[in-house]
């Protein structure tokens, strides 16, 4: 029902919009409210695309490789460190907002998109450490990573060459799960950028939080900021569940 709504009123005109008016069909279809919303939207959406896909990349060969060594490349307090990572998770990031401004500033991070990439990146560890460590810990045998250690293999060729090529399932949910949390994000976006730098979601706030919003343009400008993450889980739905669900039992 809301999504009937923010579809038939992207493509009103003003007269048709209004509480009373809102489940009609428009009287006179039109896109003008589209082409607004592209207007405002169009720089936002390809920068945030430069954020959330090296967010998503990166953040998920970090989490692979914390991943493997935890699970079968074991060192002694391994159990320690993932506690730790796993920390990570739990900690609100409102309670470090102001701490982790200044951290990025210190270190001379250009603000905007670059900023923005380090402070998802570092923030996706822990969830993807988690995901790759259950998944290799339950699903990859112990033998393969012998017999790689027999043939020679050390710690890196074990996992460029045997590992990787075998954690597609793994790599899918998280690149999913980090593609959408970056693109989605509003709170470090409205902490570490502006309009001019920032993500989509920041402009979709510009859009609609004007004294006189036009509701019609702010329907058309929800949608395009929906899109992609809306055409990445109907194309990737089916692996994104198998993903999930690979490594979750012994066999």
């Amino acid at each position: 029902m809301p999504m009937y709504v923010l579809i038939v009123t992207s493509f009103k005109g003003g007269s048709d919009i209004g509480v009373t008016s809102q489940w009609n069909l428009p009287e006179h279809w039109t896109t003008v409210s589209w082409a607004k919303a592209w207007t405002s939207l169009s720089d936002s959406f390809f920068r945030t695309f430069q954020l959330a896909i090296p967010v998503a990349v990166i953040s998920s060969l970090i989490g692979a490789a914390n991943g493997f060594v935890l699970s079968r490349w074991r060192f002694p307090g391994a159990d320690v460190v993932f506690t730790l990572i796993l920390f990570g998770m739990f900690i609100p990031y409102q309670a470090v907002m102001i701490p982790l401004r200044d951290i990025v500033t210190t270190l001379g991070i250009p603000p905007g998109i670059p900023t923005l990439v380090f402070v998802h990146c570092i923030y996706g560890i822990p969830i993807c450490t988690l995901i790759f460590r259950n998944y290799y810990a339950t699903t990859v045998p112990e033998e393969l990573v012998e017999a790689a250690r027999v043939d020679g293999a050390g710690l890196l060729r074990t996992f460029g060459w045997i590992i990787l090529p075998i954690s597609i399932p793994g790599f899918v949910v998280t690149i999913i799960w980090q593609f959408t949390s970056a693109w989605n994000d509003y709170l470090f976006a409205i902490f570490l950028s502006n309009t001019r730098n920032g993500p989509i979601t920041i402009a979709l706030n510009a859009l609609a939080g004007a004294q006189s919003p036009d509701y019609a343009a702010s329907m058309a400008g929800a949608l395009i900021t929906s899109l992609p993450t809306l055409v990445v889980y109907v194309l990737l739905g089916r692996w994104f569940i198998g993903g999930l669900m690979a490594g979750s039992v012994k066999s």
